[in-house]
């Protein structure tokens, strides 16, 4: 059934991080379940050199800067959940992280003024979508969730298969085992009611 996660390990919510600490959960620092780097963490953390020395910034207003722009706004989404703080100081916090220089911060910034502030409406949809209750749903998952029903929903020019494959892939970057298949399982759902004529054109 559509929005019923597959059988997988569930972390645990994990502490509650420090201002300016990136994702981590309960597991190992910058490790997520899969053994991957989490959020904002390992070898290809944007803006980092093999050095440690941050790279000349540069903004990068293509794909690759919106896909850095959204982990950028997958961390500040988490973080708000476990250390709930003004979502306008948080969302300052990570724009000047040097982890931010290679992300197109414009969209960033986007991402968290319509998310972060409707969080409640957008699990009002999220109820509706899947089997597990927003307030239960893993920090993370529930992150990627509000990231991609708020592309579907207030990004008409976004291919409903780019949100839902950017939406997968931070799954499969940082969340559980197979929490990438629940993910796209709630968002193939929402890409139906949101999204009926381009998606009907494209499963033809």
């Amino acid at each position: 059934m559509a929005g019923k996660r597959p059988p997988a390990d569930r972390r645990a919510p994990g502490k509650r991080p420090a201002a300016g600490e990136s994702v981590r959960g309960s597991r190992a620092p910058g490790k997520s379940a899969s053994g991957k780097s989490a959020p904002g963490k390992g070898k290809g953390a944007p803006g980092k050199r093999a050095s440690g020395k941050s790279a000349p910034s540069k903004r990068a207003p293509g794909h690759r800067g919106r896909s850095l722009a959204r982990r950028l706004a997958l961390q500040a989404l988490y973080q708000l959940q476990l250390n709930p703080c003004p979502w306008a100081d948080t969302q300052r916090q990570f724009a000047a992280d040097r982890e931010a220089d290679r992300a197109d911060l414009d969209y960033f910034r986007q991402l968290i003024k319509a998310i972060a502030p409707n969080r409640e409406a957008l699990d009002s949809r999220l109820a509706r979508l899947c089997e597990i209750p927003p307030p239960q749903l893993d920090p993370i998952e529930h992150a990627v969730l509000w990231l991609g029903l708020h592309e579907l929903e207030s990004c008409p020019e976004l291919p409903y298969r780019v949100a839902l494959a950017e939406a997968v892939q931070l799954a499969k970057q940082f969340g559980a085992t197979d929490g990438h298949k629940f993910v796209n399982a709630v968002l193939d759902r929402a890409a139906q009611e949101l999204r009926p004529h381009e998606y009907g054109h494209s499963v033809k």
